[in-house]
């Protein structure tokens, strides 16, 4: 598998970073350099750098300066121990084999934080991947799963729409995963992951699969990991992937770079027609629901309903073959809940058919790429010595009224980029 870093340091830094990262095989391209020449063909060891089995391309049409970092799995799993390949082993083919024990132990693996375990982890996933690029191939190319994700204000009814929902698929036949994101304390740190808890019936079902989540500080009503959550559900067999975030605002709609098909649901009070004209999560909705349509509520729910037909007509179209609906659902007395199903197998139907899906999969692999870049670059930032140490000195300068923050931002990059 290739795996592309984009840079913009100088080859130096990046070449001493990865001196330090536990894989030891590398081929690196090099498009046309001023510092390495240009149009020269070189294979060659650096041992002197600490590479063992090293290549380097240097090519002459390169426009844009950028290194290619690839490795395969075997490569990959040459740094683990007996016990560690055992281990990622004894993960994979349970996982494969519909165990959900497995499949929950390889979530808790891919959510630590402990360094080694994410290496063990990205190992883990590189065989999964290798699986799932198998088994699309026997589906003739198409997806697997139909991942979907469900967000909504807090109060809007998911975790119960789900639990209605979901039995119903998985009396149809289908394999359900529930990926549910519960919020974490900003003084504690701690998750209550109390969404299960209103799933009783969903949660016994041997064909589906609850996991709730903490967000750990991360932005957007998704974790750091759901999307490697996705792809290890969908290599346990599971047909329906549900991903329920956080109770979210008008900006919060990071899931919406994960998933197939957005569905917001929105209560009965959800507003008036402003709201649903306001930039946002809004326009990024393939399908809005408005729960809790019965009893008393009824007619609010048909009000909101009306009011956010007619917002919807002025917002842009999100694709060529699909727009977007909006439709009235009760958990309590199933109403709705199987015109919204026919509703969602009619837009994958038209998204497959146009190929809009696969596009747009390959763009949320390419937004799950950066984000990971970025991630690792910030945490490669903080933990540099050199930044750790000037830090405290700059938060005092700042806190003195000596230096604004942004100067004093500017010049924490600029020690950071002119070091060595």
């Amino acid at each position: 598998m290739n795996i592309p870093v984009l840079l913009q340091h100088s080859y130096q830094h990046l070449l001493k970073g990865l001196l330090r990262t536990p894989f030891r095989r590398y081929h690196f391209t090099f498009p046309s350099s001023p510092y390495l020449g240009s149009g020269i063909l070189c294979t060659q060891p650096f041992s002197s750098l600490g590479f063992h089995h090293t290549k380097w391309l240097l090519l002459s049409n390169g426009v844009k300066r950028k290194l290619c970092v690839q490795t395969t799995l075997k490569e990959h799993t040459e740094g683990l121990s007996d016990k560690e390949q055992r281990f990622v082993d004894k993960l994979y083919t349970g996982l494969i084999q519909g165990q959900r024990a497995c499949l929950a132990e390889a979530i808790t693996l891919i959510e630590s934080t402990h360094n080694r375990k994410k290496e063990l982890a990205q190992v883990l996933l590189q065989k999964v991947l290798a699986y799932h690029r198998e088994q699309e191939q026997l589906n003739k190319g198409k997806p697997l799963a139909f991942r979907v994700g469900l967000s909504g204000p807090p109060g809007a009814g998911k975790s119960t729409f789900i639990e209605y929902f979901g039995k119903m698929l998985t009396e149809r036949g289908h394999k359900v995963s529930v990926l549910a994101v519960d919020p974490s304390s900003c003084t504690s740190g701690g998750s209550l992951l109390g969404d299960k808890t209103r799933m009783t019936e969903l949660s016994r079902d041997m064909n589906a699969y609850i996991r709730p989540s903490p967000t750990r500080g991360t932005l957007g009503g998704v974790t750091r990991t759901t999307n490697e959550a996705i792809l290890l559900c969908e290599g346990g067999g599971y047909d329906i992937i549900l991903i329920e975030t956080v109770g979210v605002g008008q900006s919060e709609f990071a899931v919406a770079d994960m998933v197939d098909m957005f569905v917001l649901l929105l209560p009965p009070a959800g507003g008036d027609e402003l709201q649903g004209i306001k930039r946002g999560i809004i326009e990024m909705a393939d399908l809005v629901a408005v729960t809790k349509s019965d009893g008393d509520l009824i007619v609010p729910a048909r009000r909101i309903q009306a009011e956010y037909v007619s917002a919807l007509k002025l917002l842009r179209k999100r694709s060529k073959v699909w727009r977007p609906k909006v439709i009235r659902i009760s958990s309590r007395s199933g109403e709705g809940v199987t015109e919204m199903w026919d509703k969602m197998k009619e837009f994958q139907d038209l998204m497959l058919a146009s190929g809009e899906l696969t596009a747009r999969r390959q763009k949320q692999q390419k937004v799950w790429m950066w984000n990971l870049i970025q991630e690792s670059v910030l945490d490669h930032f903080r933990t540099h010595p050199m930044v750790r140490e000037q830090i405290p000195l700059l938060e005092g300068r700042v806190l003195s009224g000596a230096l604004s923050p942004g100067l004093a931002a500017d010049l924490l990059l600029k020690a950071f980029k002119d070091r060595d």
